[in-house]
């Protein structure tokens, strides 16, 4: 099987120049899911989504700013009746697609047009065993629906992987979820915390709190080691880390074996499905869009939108709370965009990260989140939360 990572891999010049290597692109907002944790809110379609005349001619500025690989999500991305016209767009200009999915509904004779179009490799959400799957995606059947797709697909040829959010339903039981998936036959998966963004704004009780990061973070790195003792990568998400003692376990093949600050609008875009471009696809448009591909070209956007170029030019002057001072401030830069913006609605303070929860443990201190307005039911809206310090 080729791996389907190969195509993000950034050479010294995509970084230089800033190419948008990778693309995140919700194709669509219908769902077939109901999920409690969903940042989208999805279900229903937008009511402006791109046409098919409008995807394609967006598909091929991409192929000419260099983009290499493109996964499509939703939503449900199947669930466009052009989604197998638009992966053949994609793959007729080289570049790689690949679909994430929470595959409830996703049978062999899709799968099989999916692969006749060009489809590498999807990725599939897992978050619990059957119970709390089911229960987190508001449908019985979803659970085994998503093992079934992954077998399929990997007995086709595909790359397949699975992607779990850690929260307090999915924490006790990840090395359990994690045999589960390595048995479907994957080869990657991946991990991020639940972020309190839509619909996990609203029932932040499944919120982790930053205090668990630590023992999380000790139980993924017994996980890890038995991976990769099986041949599965397990990969570290964005909002996952930072500078603890496991860092380079996980990112030795990165950033010199340690989390290098934000990416977004570096080598990667996000595409709502109305069009809007943005340099994450997590990150709400009201703070975070750099237009729209109706009325700019995705080239001038891209070279010229501040907001799609805040972590080029972004320095440590945004930062505040503990991670004003923080020894590694200069390269982390406050760690993940999307799960700052998300409790503060401003990026520059993040309490889930592996070295702050250990130096504040040292002194006798945890923190807990804590929300004090609601979000408004939008797509990707935030509500607002506050840190409580605590002694432990």
């Amino acid at each position: 099987m080729n791996d389907v990572s190969a195509p993000r891999l950034l050479s010294e010049q995509d970084q230089q120049h800033c190419v948008p290597v990778y693309v995140v692109w919700e194709t669509t907002l219908a769902c077939n899911l109901k999920c409690g944790h969903c940042g989208s809110r999805a279900g229903v379609r937008r009511d402006d989504e791109l046409d098919t005349d409008e995807a394609f001619d967006l598909i091929d500025q991409m192929a000419a700013l260099g983009t290499r690989e493109v996964t499509v999500i939703g939503g449900e991305a199947f669930l466009r009746k052009d989604w197998l016209r638009l992966i053949e767009r994609i793959t007729s200009h080289g570049i790689l697609c690949t679909m994430q999915t929470g595959a409830y509904g996703l049978n062999e004779r899709m799968l099989r047009s999916a692969l006749d179009a060009g489809l590498g490799g999807i990725g599939v959400s897992v978050d619990g065993l059957e119970a709390d799957h089911d229960r987190i995606r508001g449908r019985n059947g979803s659970y085994q629906s998503c093992l079934k797709a992954l077998r399929i697909a990997g007995d086709l040829g595909m790359v397949t992987s699975a992607n779990t959010q850690i929260n307090v339903i999915s924490y006790p039981h990840l090395r359990e979820i994690f045999d589960v998936v390595a048995d479907a036959g994957i080869s990657h998966w991946q991990l991020q915390w639940t972020v309190a963004m839509g619909n996990a704004a609203d029932n932040d009780d499944v919120l982790l709190q930053p205090y668990l990061v630590k023992p999380v973070m000790d139980e993924v790195a017994g996980i890890f080691r038995h991976a990769q003792t099986i041949g599965v990568t397990v990969r570290p998400g964005n909002n996952i880390g930072y500078f603890g003692k496991h860092e380079v376990l996980w990112r030795g093949g990165q950033g010199g074996g340690h989390y290098a600050g934000c990416p977004a609008g570096h080598n990667a875009i996000g595409i709502e499905a109305d069009g809007t471009i943005k340099a994450c696809p997590s990150l709400p448009k009201e703070r975070y869009s750099g237009g729209n591909i109706r009325d700019l070209t995705l080239e001038d956007m891209w070279q010229n939108s501040p907001e799609l170029a805040f972590n080029r030019t972004r320095s440590t002057e945004h930062l505040w709370g503990h991670c004003k001072g923080c020894m590694y401030s200069d390269v982390c830069r406050g760690g993940c965009t999307w799960t700052a913006d998300s409790l503060f609605r401003k990026p520059g303070n993040n309490p889930y990260c592996y070295y702050r929860v250990s130096e504040l443990e040292k002194r006798g201190i945890r923190e807990r989140v804590r929300k004090i307005q609601e979000a408004p039911d939008t797509p990707f809206a935030v509500g607002l939360f506050e840190i409580v310090e605590e002694q432990i």
